[in-house]
């Protein structure tokens, strides 16, 4: 592989950041007048484009995250029952360190808050407020993985499509 300038790789380090090859190229020093052109003409290089393969690579293991790893939280995410995180007597939460991983680690918010009411002896009442996980869409990342539902589709042979339409005019 033929090595890169500074400023080349510092456009490769920049631009998996966010995959906008002109706000990586202005990041990386280019000039913002030509940062567009520039930008193009970098990521037609091939040992640009091998560059940014071996970074994204990089960080891709470091995070220790793949395919796998993602389907197997979609599958947490929808085998998850409230029943392993309720009080038996369902009147309030387990403590937090009783709950399942899976939960722990999939809420989108805990809110806790204290209510102190007056009286020679305050009471304190913690309510609890969870914002559970969206199991409709992780249904739908999972199916979308499965190819259960189909955006495009492909028709072989000739096709002819009739349209109809039906007056109304609020008479009979």
């Amino acid at each position: 592989m033929a090595k890169l300038t500074a400023k080349q790789e510092m456009f490769c380090r920049e631009y998996i950041i966010d995959l906008n090859a002109t706000q990586a190229a202005i990041r990386a020093g280019y000039s913002e007048k030509t940062a567009n052109r520039i930008a193009s003409q970098l990521l037609s290089k091939l040992d640009i484009q091998s560059r940014i393969q071996e970074l994204m690579n990089t960080r891709v293991e470091s995070a220790e995250m793949d395919a796998e790893h993602v389907l197997r939280r979609l599958k947490e995410i929808d085998e998850l029952d409230v029943i392993d995180i309720l009080n038996d007597d369902m009147d309030g939460f387990k403590r937090l360190s009783e709950w399942p991983k899976a939960w722990r680690t999939s809420i989108s918010g805990l809110d806790i808050q204290t209510i102190i009411t007056g009286g020679d002896e305050p009471i304190e009442k913690l309510v609890r407020k969870i914002k559970w996980p969206d199991k409709t869409k992780n249904l739908e990342l999972l199916g979308r993985h499965f190819k259960l539902f189909t955006d495009k589709f492909e028709i072989d042979g000739k096709l002819v499509v009739k349209t109809t339409r039906k007056r109304f005019d609020g008479g009979e």
